[in-house]
């Protein structure tokens, strides 16, 4: 089954991304903790705005690096992961 890019994912309740100066990068803040993000799950999560569907967010980071050609592919194994973590919900 393939991955469904018309869905618009959203953090889950509870959830929020932001810049941290402390961790010096993005940061996903939850009730039991805080995960830091590496620059590309950073990259994603900024667009994570419960507007854009998940092919709206790969074609805004493809237009920004066009020259990588599994761009899609690890957007779309993010948002597996970041489901599968309950991080955001996928409408």
């Amino acid at each position: 089954m393939s991955f469904d890019r018309s869905k618009t994912p959203t953090w889950r309740t509870g959830y929020r991304f932001q810049y941290e100066p402390a961790q010096k990068g993005h940061v996903l803040l939850y009730p039991e903790g805080m995960i830091k993000l590496n620059d590309s799950a950073a990259l994603i999560g900024g667009l994570i705005d419960g507007q854009r569907n998940v092919a709206a967010i790969i074609a805004e980071l493809g237009a920004q690096f066009p020259d990588v050609p599994e761009l899609g592919d690890d957007i779309e194994q993010f948002m597996e992961v970041a489901r599968a973590q309950h991080w955001i919900e996928l409408a």
